[in-house]
């Protein structure tokens, strides 16, 4: 939580505690140890700003009835030193206690001084956190299930640096294993049939039928002609693959550079192989006696570790399956120091979660320190119909082709616009619309809207400048208050989005900003106003047109000053 917001909830225990201590002092209530209680934010605002349960919780050690112990620690209670300026009883003893305009005063001037880094807090202590998200088969294009991953596994990692955590951003390319065999048999197909004709050379069913294969072998045969006849199918399908994946690797990068999402690192897994580091998880599965050998292959004792049956590490062929790959992996990430990695995964990969974090407990590490964010189906809808196929291929629509038809500030905003595990339609028509429907394009004509309205104040000679606390405590119409209740949560926001990887949360906060804002704007004059009032009014709107900057900022969608 901010400082300030801290500084309040400690005040406030203090001044409660004090109180307690009063009245046990003057007998009003019984001795007896102080109760543990306590402090939540209302759903109801008009229950108080703050609700505490310390009545309740001492109605055991106090042996009074909590509405007559509330009406004790109330008539104690010394709320001076404090950012709280009353305290009402509800209920069977419930106290709430709404905050002072010196409060809301102190969050203007705080968003004042911190400017780009009002939100941030020390929430994750620096921890050394992963997060590894979209990770698609290098073997083809990206998908929508890609596209969501992406913005969603970007922008989490985005709130977990506000948050305070230390974040690292990685994707993990499966340049080994069985789907690498199967593009090179595919390259090598389209090579020969290229070379041979369609009818010398059956088609793998089981193979990758995509364009972009016959594409490479295309370009290959172009750029080197038909040397590869004359080679062992191993060597061909060998560099083949290292002709058209390093091709697939960099198209993936550009296509999510265009998506505004940069890694730290590219993880391959080859390097892991290369490494031993595969073969090393064998060695100390088996040196636990976690493995054993059934059917010419080395088998893994899953089920020791909660999972539904036991999986193979080592293939008839002697070939590590991908699942070993994916636990020594895992181990490399925890190796090099991150306290917690963080996986987006597609909802498909729902039973790998318990058998992955099982496997960190079999190799000696935390499981609980895995985390799995599982990301369910989204669809595109055009006109209330769900569309498969791009307009400009006539193809299943891809990542890039999505990128080329809808602006990115709306891809990015709207696949957080829901939690990952629900279900979404993601509305074509929706995310290219230039009204307030459009969530983003909402939030965005906001901001424009505070920038215009300084210029146009400007022009009036009313300009920014500090506010006196008499000046901001003239801030007190309904709509003024939501308006910096809402700005003061915005550190806690961030905070319960990073606890609960949950982004969307942070989406429906600025949507909501944006919204109490536009009221606040029809409710309240600046211009023509008395000058105190107006001055206290522009530092509100100062603060709105942070918070909406730096929630856009983070989530790297443009704050335009003109729309």
């Amino acid at each position: 939580m901010s400082k300030l917001v801290q500084q309040a909830t400690q005040e406030l225990r203090t001044a409660i505690e004090a109180a307690m201590r009063a009245a046990i002092e003057d007998g009003s209530l019984p001795q007896a140890d102080l109760p543990a209680f306590t402090l939540e934010v209302p759903a109801d605002r008009s229950h108080g700003d703050w609700a505490c349960n310390a009545a309740m919780a001492g109605a055991r050690a106090f042996r009074q009835a909590p509405r007559k112990i509330a009406e004790s620690i109330a008539s104690h209670l010394d709320l001076a030193p404090t950012y709280f300026d009353r305290c009402e009883i509800a209920g069977p003893g419930f106290l709430n206690f709404f905050l002072n305009p010196r409060f809301y005063a102190d969050v203007l001037r705080d968003v004042e001084a911190l400017g780009k880094d009002y939100g941030r807090s020390d929430y994750g202590k620096g921890e050394k956190v992963m997060v590894e998200f979209v990770s698609a088969n290098p073997t083809g294009p990206m998908h929508m299930g890609n596209a969501r991953g992406g913005a969603l596994g970007d922008c989490l990692a985005a709130v977990l640096d506000a948050a305070g955590y230390d974040v690292w951003r990685e994707f993990y390319v499966n340049d080994a294993g069985n789907q690498i065999e199967k593009f090179g048999i595919s390259l090598e197909a389209r090579y020969l049939q290229i070379l041979q004709g369609e009818d010398a050379v059956e088609f793998p069913e089981d193979g990758y039928h995509g364009d972009d294969i016959r594409e490479h072998a295309q370009n290959y045969v172009n750029e080197h002609g038909d040397g590869l006849l004359s080679v062992s199918p191993e060597e061909r399908r060998a560099a083949l693959v290292q002709y058209a994946l390093p091709k697939n690797i960099a198209r993936m990068q550009r296509d999510l550079e265009k998506y505004r999402i940069q890694y730290d690192k590219w993880f391959l897994e080859s390097t892991l192989h290369e490494d031993g580091e595969v073969m090393e998880i064998v060695g100390i599965l088996t040196k636990k006696g976690l493995t054993y050998e059934k059917e010419g292959a080395v088998w893994y004792r899953a089920t020791d570790f909660g999972a539904e049956k036991d999986e193979v590490l080592i293939r008839q062929n002697g070939n590590p399956t991908y699942f070993t790959a994916d636990i020594a992996y895992h181990r490399n990430k925890f190796n090099r120091g991150f306290t917690r990695c963080i996986d987006v995964w597609g909802a498909d990969h729902h039973g790998h979660v318990a058998r992955m974090k099982g496997a960190m407990d079999a190799v000696g590490l935390d499981g609980s320190k895995l985390d799995v964010v599982l990301i369910q189906l989204v669809r595109l809808v055009r006109a209330g119909e769900v569309v498969r196929m791009s307009k400009r291929s006539g193809k299943a629509i891809q990542l890039a082709d999505l990128l080329d038809e809808v602006p990115i500030d709306a891809a990015r905003f709207l696949f957080n616009m829901r939690e990952a595990n629900t279900q979404m339609d993601f509305d074509l028509d929706l995310a290219v619309q230039e009204d307030s429907q459009n969530p983003v394009y909402y939030v965005q004509y906001a901001h424009a809207r505070i920038c215009s309205l300084f210029q146009k104040l400007a022009g009036e000679g009313l300009t920014l400048r500090p506010c006196t606390d008499e000046e901001l405590a003239l801030l007190s119409t309904p709509e003024e208050i939501e308006l910096l209740r809402h700005i003061a949560s915005y550190t806690d926001e961030i905070a319960a989005a990073a606890r609960g990887y949950d982004p969307a949360r942070i989406t429906r906060y600025v949507i909501t900003l944006a919204n109490l804002f536009h009221s606040f704007y029809n409710a309240c004059r600046i211009g023509g106003e008395e000058d105190s009032l107006a001055h206290a009014r522009l530092q509100l709107c100062s603060a709105v047109l942070t918070v909406i900057r730096n929630v856009l900022g983070m989530f790297k969608i443009t704050a335009p000053e003109r729309m």
